[in-house]
């Protein structure tokens, strides 16, 4: 609960922290309700799930007769915890071979998201993972992921920058099943929905992967960049569209005023949240839990 409260303190203090100015001892109004909405929109929660934690709040506050506005903090709590869902288990279990696809957009910060995975998953979950450094668009990606390699002990497979991306991955499952390896995180290049040629790179990757290992890959999950809102949302939409996203890992959500974004990924799209960056260091990517995450939105209310 600790990280989340200090990671989500931009947010809270900024558009929450006006919502729970505003819901002060008042009565509600047609103005209360104005209000909350254009500041839950502006926080990025998303039209569709402003919508609905409106109208869950407005059926409860007939219900209850709910007359001040104070009165809705909790009710506000709750609207919004039921927007969420809480992500299903990985399907990387049951085989000798498991493999995440990680996509993404260029700055969303995907390359050390795949090193803060392998760490967790490698010496925190006892899994034995192994790298493939498919971003083979930028050298300094795979020196990256070499360094954060030997960092955190675990092997990644690599070739020369400008080489085939697809024939990378090939040899990093190979390489994973002779070494005894059960779970092979793949990076990938940085990419726009728009560029048809990376992602006609992306089916190709998927394809080998396919064919060395059934079914493969297992999960494809995508890094959006928590400071950039709605624009983040757009994103996931149009990937959702390419490619068969199973997942979604917000990064940078300490650095942002705009964390509502959770909620209309969620929400809106339906998309499971795996995992939340709230910081810089190795361990600051955390298991998504909507309770943390609602209560860390709220928490200087309770001082």
């Amino acid at each position: 609960m600790g990280i989340f409260r200090s990671g989500m303190s931009k947010t809270r203090n900024s558009f929450f922290g006006r919502i729970a100015q505003m819901l002060g001892s008042n009565q509600i109004d047609d103005d209360t309700w104005d209000d909350l909405e254009a500041l839950l929109i502006q926080a990025d929660v998303g039209v569709k799930t402003t919508a609905d934690v409106l109208k869950d709040l407005r059926n409860r506050a007939a219900r209850e007769n709910i007359k001040r506005a104070d009165q809705l903090n909790v009710a506000l709590r709750d609207a919004l915890l039921a927007t969420l869902s809480t992500p299903p288990v990985p399907n990387i279990s049951g085989r000798p071979l498991s493999i995440i696809l990680i996509v993404g957009v260029n700055g969303s910060g995907k390359t050390t998201t795949v090193a803060k995975l392998a760490n967790r998953f490698n010496n925190i979950m006892q899994r034995k993972v192994i790298i493939a450094a498919g971003d083979t668009f930028r050298a300094a990606a795979i020196e990256q992921l070499q360094t954060w390699g030997d960092r955190i002990n675990v092997p990644v497979v690599a070739n020369k920058p400008g080489s085939d991306a697809a024939a990378v991955v090939y040899d990093a499952t190979v390489a994973a099943k002779s070494r005894g390896r059960d779970l092979l995180l793949v990076d990938t290049a940085g990419r726009l929905h728009t560029n048809y040629n990376l992602m006609e790179e992306l089916a190709k990757i998927k394809a080998v992967s396919g064919r060395v290992v059934e079914d493969a890959p297992h999960e494809v999950w995508l890094v959006l960049d928590g400071t950039n809102g709605q624009n983040a949302l757009q994103q996931a939409e149009k990937f959702r569209e390419m490619v068969d996203v199973t997942g979604v890992i917000v990064t940078k959500l300490d650095s942002t005023a705009k964390g509502g974004m959770i909620f209309a990924i969620n929400h809106d799209l339906g998309l499971p949240i795996h995992y939340t960056g709230l910081g810089e260091k190795i361990g600051d990517l955390v298991p998504f839990r909507p309770d943390f995450f609602v209560d860390g939105l709220f928490e200087d209310e309770e001082k």
